[in-house]
């Protein structure tokens, strides 16, 4: 997709609250000046179709047999590319049941067939590695993930240093030049937030 495009996502996204700032407690400890929340783009079905949109570009440049989805926030985004480009999609379980089939994938699927790891966004990359197993037990092949956003802070070397690509749609740093040009935000935000990546 094109900056501009980017950039209007940017606004819907700042405009409906996904974009916040402040003082937050990330999943790796670490207290982060910004926060994004793209859990509720559940309440925002146009907004989550043209972010499903977004990540048409990047997949076309991976070869895949299906998408694969991981508890929680990236269900919804990965169940809207599935709708939008047609395309088949697996889940892991977050929670194993010990009643029914018992699977832990959820889905169709062949081993050996490779999956395209859908997620919203990436920190520091660890929490990736961990949903790698369970795919792979069943034999499913991984060499990619995509994500909406990259926060900068070393999730791309994390999956690199382990064989896997990342692939972004947005930076954090794109979304703090989208807002600082369109003052939603001030220079000492946007270069506290900046220090903030840099040091962490």
């Amino acid at each position: 997709m094109d900056k501009v495009a980017n950039n209007a996502l940017i606004l819907e996204l700042n405009k409906i609250g996904a974009i916040k700032f402040g003082e937050f407690t990330l999943k790796s400890g670490i207290v982060s000046p910004i926060y994004i929340d793209l859990r509720i783009l559940v309440t925002y079905p146009k907004l989550l179709k043209k972010i499903a949109k977004s990540y048409g570009p990047l997949l076309k440049q991976i070869k895949y047999d299906r998408l694969a989805g991981i508890p929680y926030a990236a269900l919804p985004i990965a169940c809207a590319i599935s709708l939008e480009f047609d395309q088949p999609w697996v889940y892991n379980r977050k929670e194993v049941k010990d009643y029914g089939t018992k699977k832990i994938i959820e889905g169709e699927f062949k081993p050996g067939e490779t999956i395209v790891v859908i997620d919203d966004l990436i920190t520091k990359g660890d929490s990736k590695l961990e949903v790698v197993e369970p795919f792979t037990k069943e034999g499913l092949v991984i060499s990619d993930f995509v994500v909406f956003i990259d926060r900068e802070q070393g999730g791309k070397q994390t999956l690199a240093t382990h064989g896997f690509n990342l692939h972004a749609v947005l930076t954090i740093t794109d979304i703090l030049n989208c807002l600082l040009l369109n003052k939603l935000i001030d220079k000492t935000m946007y270069g506290g937030v900046k220090e903030f990546l840099r040091n962490n």
